[in-house]
């Protein structure tokens, strides 16, 4: 198998993701608040896919030694670079994930649950016990376990498929809609503005190229790999499709609140 076959293989889901009927609801700040509070915890669990393959593909160990792949090992730093230590709008080094937490507080969103999430690994809870603690979405719950099933597989080709294809986020022309109608009703939104449209940058122009050149450096000739592969990527891309449908419940289930007051 090769990286256009396994992407042949991956078009059905990943058309199902880019038409979800999520976009289609998404029509207020309040619709997006309600999106980013369980979009937040995917955000958080990327940078622990990042980090490791940082440990596995480069050496963060003491005494160094040489890389087995240097280009694999310049791709990740240049990511780690990039989503833990990028500028925000202001120029002020920061994580993707902090730059998310600011656009959160910024536009209105309840930081609660990830706060305390945060606070409870950092007192040393697993990720399990932290994510049970918390009020979420089940498929919020479901999205951010399967992504460590795969960190504690310590393959690297694995880790690099759920990296890869299960973070195909599709951002719709509605944020920005609702972000610019916002604006001209005199609020301003500029962190999340620039927080996605710098997500699409990187995305895009850099990162998405080249994470499908490291799934060929990672699999190789090796069949069973390019099998691995292709069956986390499915499953990431179906943890994605079930996140997208419990926000999608969430937001419909406010939008009826809303009506019956």
């Amino acid at each position: 198998m090769k990286i256009n076959q396994l992407e042949q293989e991956l078009t059905l889901l990943r058309e199902e993701l880019n038409n979800h009927k999520l976009y289609g609801v998404l029509n207020s700040i309040d619709d997006i608040r309600t999106f980013m509070q369980q979009h937040v915890f995917a955000v958080w669990d990327f940078m622990s896919l990042l980090k490791a393959l940082q440990n596995n593909l480069t050496n963060t160990s003491v005494p160094w030694l040489p890389v087995a792949d240097s280009n694999i090992s310049r791709f990740i730093n240049e990511i780690v670079l990039d989503e833990e230590s990028d500028v925000n709008e202001l120029g002020v080094p920061m994580s993707h994930f902090e730059m998310y937490l600011d656009a959160m507080r910024q536009i209105g969103a309840e930081t609660k649950n990830v706060q305390s999430f945060l606070s409870d690994i950092a007192k040393g809870k697993t990720v399990i016990e932290a994510l049970n603690s918390l009020t979420l979405n089940p498929q919020t719950v479901n999205f951010v376990n399967f992504t460590f099933s795969v960190i504690e597989s310590q393959e690297s080709h694995k880790i690099a498929a759920a990296f890869t294809f299960g973070r195909e986020d599709v951002i719709p022309d509605m944020f920005f809609q609702i972000i610019n109608r916002s604006k001209n009703e005199g609020s301003s939104f500029s962190k999340l503005s620039y927080y996605l449209n710098r997500h699409i940058e990187l995305d895009g122009d850099e990162h998405g190229p080249l994470a499908l050149k490291m799934i060929e450096g990672l699999c190789g000739d090796d069949s069973v790999k390019w099998n691995d592969t292709l069956e986390i990527s499915k499953l990431a891309l179906q943890h994605r499709i079930s996140l997208w449908d419990g926000i999608y419940n969430s937001i419909i289930e406010s939008k009826a609140i809303e009506e019956v007051s």
